[in-house]
Parts: structure tokens; sequence; C-alpha cells
């Protein structure tokens, strides 16, 4: 891997030895910081630092409802290391390799938890190297993020599959239930808890439907939720929508349910004190006039051994 800033005649690269810049907590980070210069560099010294933070944010619906939010959504750090990889002194011209290892310890009783970009709550770990100038010479700043994937607990063998039918009957928030059309479906998804490695599956089957199908989704929602006793705010977004079927489908045909989690969309269903990330998945049914029937499914992810 190769992360470039160039500054006049000089470039600094971070190498990290493992291309796929995955990590877990209690190994060793390491690689080297390679500066390349067309000529000789007086410096004040190489100064590479690893951090890793839980950083939140309030949506726009929750800012000023609760004064104590403004202190419980402080980042978090989770690892906070600096080192001294060059002293004082000059660089010759041509390419210069210095190697590091940092061991990917937490600071705190708090663990390492998974990389994670989401909207609200994002979970970053980042290596950076800063190249001191002196008194008069703006230092050079290169970083980059590597991926940490958290603890793993021993596999969940014994998951039961969840049947389940949609009607009429079984919907929530209907005011009047005699205006809604009739309908029936019914189907599997293969488990609740889920190895975030490995695919969702199941099906649904269109047993009948008075109004013809425009189209079948499968869609995966992260619920978001930053707080403290005081109180919390909890936001549920999209992270992506899967067409599993379009048009009017056959009646009793099982249709297959894939999808795969995404990488660093989400991570393993984490909740702490000051906030939870947890995942769960509508099957969406639209209807050839835009009426939407949706049936919710809370689902657990985690990382096994």
């Amino acid at each position: 891997l190769l992360y470039t800033i160039k500054f006049e005649t000089m470039s600094i690269d971070i190498r990290l030895k493992k291309a796929s810049k995955c990590y877990q907590p209690g190994e060793v980070l390491k690689g080297m910081v390679v500066i390349d210069s067309k000529s000789d560099i007086s410096h004040s010294g190489l100064i590479l630092s690893v951090e890793g933070s839980v950083n939140m944010q309030l949506s726009s619906k929750s800012v000023g409802i609760f004064e104590a939010f403004y202190n419980s959504v402080r980042p978090i750090q989770l690892i906070a290391i600096s080192l001294d990889i060059q002293k004082t002194g000059k660089l010759t011209a041509g390419a210069t390799s210095i190697p590091f290892e940092v061991p990917l310890t937490s600071k705190s009783s708090r663990p390492l938890y998974d990389s994670y970009h989401g909207v609200f709550i994002s979970i970053q770990y980042i290596v950076k190297v800063e190249m001191r100038r002196g008194m008069l010479g703006k230092p050079l700043v290169k970083q980059l993020e590597f991926i940490v994937e958290g603890p793993k607990v021993p596999r969940n063998k014994d998951q039961p599959s969840i049947p389940f039918t949609i009607t009429p009957q079984s919907l929530e928030n209907v005011k009047e239930i005699r205006t809604v059309p009739n309908f029936k479906f019914s189907g599997v998804l293969e488990r609740a808890i889920c190895d975030i490695e490995q695919l969702l599956e199941g099906h649904v089957t269109v047993d009948h439907s008075v109004k013809p199908i425009k189209s079948i989704e499968l869609q995966l929602v992260r619920v978001e939720t930053c707080g403290c006793a005081e109180g919390y705010a909890k936001d549920a977004t999209e992270i992506q929508n899967i067409q599993i079927a379009e048009g009017d489908v056959m009646r009793g045909l099982a249709i297959p349910i894939h999808m795969v989690f995404p990488r660093l969309f989400t991570c393993v269903t984490t909740a702490t004190n000051n906030f939870k990330i947890e995942f769960e998945v509508n099957i969406v049914i639209v209807l050839q006039d835009d009426h939407l029937i949706t049936e919710n499914f809370p689902i657990k992810l985690y990382r096994p051994l």
C-alpha cells in the first residue's frame, strides 16, 4: 500500500506490511515510513502516532433537547500512542526507509471496537507521521486509516430460523384495516444472530395478493444511539437497499434472499454506556399503486473465532 504526500521535491509514504490493512486487537501494526527527496533535508524530528477514537454527533432533531448530550457525545479515545522514529538531524538525498512497530492495545478498560463508518457514530483508527521542520518550516503530515476487527466470540451453532407471515392483520400502525387490500406473504430468515463475514440468507413467497406487485426489496438499516443517563438520541438510517424481485411475481414461488454485510458500514452489534450500534433488516413489498408493506427484523451481528 502506498500513500504519498508531496512537498517541493520531497515525498512521504506510509507503507503497511499487511495489504488488507485489517488488524486484530493485540496485533502489532508494522510498516515503514519512506521519505524520498532529491536533495539533503534537515528536520527537527519524525513523530509517528497511532490514534483510535469513537466520534459521535447528534442528528438535527436531537440538538438542543438535552444539554447533557453535549458532554456525552465527546470523542471517546480508544488508543493513543506516539513515537519518535527519527531524532533531529539530516536526511540524505534519495529514499530513506524507517520501519515502525506499534502494538494495538487499548489505553483504557474499553476494548478496541470494530472500525465503523456510520451517520451519527464513527469508529476510526489512524496512523500518522509528522516531519517537523523547525520554527519557520511548515511540518509535513501524512495519515491513513487502517481497519480493526474487534473481539471475536465463539460461533453460535444452534441458531433457529425465523419464519414469518405478513397479512393485513399482522401490520402495525394501521388505522383502518378495511382499507388494506388482502394479501399474504410468507418466508424464512435463516438466523437473527448473524456472522458478519457470512451472507444473510432466506426466502420470501407471495402466497396471494389482490393488488399487483411492483417490487420486493431487502433493506439493511443501522440504528445508532448516542446519550447518557439523562436521555438518548436514537436514529435509524438506511445502509443499503437490494431489490430481490421486480414486477408482479409468480404466486407460490420462493424468492431467495442473499445479502452481504458491507465492510465499514456494518460492525458487530455494540452496546456501551455512551452509545449503541444495532442493525435491522426490512422486507419491503411495493404494490403497483406505490403502497408499502414492511416487515422489520432486528438482527445481531458478531464475529466468530
